[in-house]
């Protein structure tokens, strides 16, 4: 049973500054759809009362319409992060607090409306597949996905919880599904230091599908999972460990490198040079959580963009804290990291 929301107690403020006097506004919203009211409010009217915590406002609902009362500038932000709720729900898409968070955050952006709805004469920036509609979750996002739509090699660097993976193996299973790929490639570095399998119980696929796993998950989010198995047991989908990528070819595919940061020089090179004609190619990781011995100075991945940076058909993404798409601790936690001397 879901537990009541509660309102943030206002804090007292300030006094006003005798050079800038914040100003207070008040605003009426109403909506066409009264079916999608109970969805946009949540239960217990728990999405307002995260908009409300969130941007500092007070919000009423009456029947199908909000009052929003608060400072000028908060009030104008809730309106936008309200009516792209509303939108995004009249188009069928999810909407869960993990999204509104997102909305909230970019609310702050100038280029909001560009990210969600599109400008007048672009279409809105998405991702389809079979299960769900992937829309940016920050403006890093939304040119993070006109990247992988658009450039052969693609990399991908920040720190967990931006949706650099997710995001990915979404365009991959989108094209999969389009036709314009004929297969999808996901790999990761298995074990830290050199992929050493050799100590651990059972068959190979029991040795390395611990360290695919967050591969697995995002594909079973983004198809149904016997569409997942079905492509896996023809060879559409392959999952496996770097080291299976030498000596081969990989044309007419997606291919996804994630943990790439765990990579050594050699083996970054390797699987670069086994692009394709037809290919798109996405390099994923967080040059700071670096796990071989040596650290960053021998991380294929640093290495790699030092090198390739700014070479015509491949395009780089740097994501931050502030890009940050999971629960809104998992930011604070990874400014909370990063703020401290190495």
């Amino acid at each position: 049973m879901g537990r009541k929301p509660t309102r943030a107690t206002p804090a007292l403020s300030p006094p006003p500054s005798p050079t800038r006097e914040i100003r207070r506004a008040q605003l009426d919203m109403s909506f066409e759809d009264q079916s999608l009211l109970v969805p946009l409010f949540g239960e217990f009217d728990a999405n307002l009362v995260q908009v409300e915590n969130r941007l500092g406002v007070f919000i009423s609902a009456r029947g199908d319409k909000l009052h929003i009362e608060g400072p000028e500038d908060s009030v104008a932000r809730a309106r936008d992060v309200l009516q792209t709720m509303y939108d995004r729900l009249a188009m069928g898409q999810d909407l869960d607090a993990g999204a509104i968070e997102s909305l909230i955050a970019m609310s702050n952006e100038p280029t909001l409306d560009g990210i969600v709805t599109g400008e007048p004469e672009t279409p809105p920036i998405m991702i389809r597949t079979r299960r769900k509609t992937i829309v940016p979750r920050s403006a890093t996002q939304a040119s993070y996905m006109r990247q992988l739509s658009r450039d052969d090699i693609i990399f991908a660097l920040g720190p967990a919880g931006t949706g650099k993976t997710y995001v990915a193996v979404a365009q991959a299973v989108s094209q999969l599904i389009t036709g314009s790929v004929q297969r999808l490639i996901l790999s990761r570095p298995a074990v830290e230091a050199g992929e050493r399998l050799g100590f651990l119980p059972g068959d190979m696929k029991e040795k390395v599908d611990p360290y695919l796993r967050p591969l697995y998950d995002a594909l079973y989010d983004c198809m149904p999972p016997e569409q997942v198995d079905r492509r896996i047991a023809s060879g559409e989908i392959e999952i496996a460990p770097i080291a299976f990528m030498r000596g081969r070819t990989l044309a007419d595919a997606f291919v996804i490198l994630d943990e790439a940061q765990n990579t050594t020089r050699e083996q970054m090179k390797m699987f670069l040079t086994r692009f394709g004609q037809n290919s798109r190619m996405v390099v994923c990781g967080d040059p700071k959580q670096v796990d071989i011995p040596g650290g960053n100075s021998q991380s294929g991945l640093a290495d790699a963009v030092g090198r390739l940076e700014g070479v015509d058909g491949i395009a780089v993404t740097r994501f931050t804290a502030a890009d940050v798409v999971r629960h809104p601790i998992v930011g604070r936690i990874v400014e909370a990291y990063e703020g401290k001397a190495e």
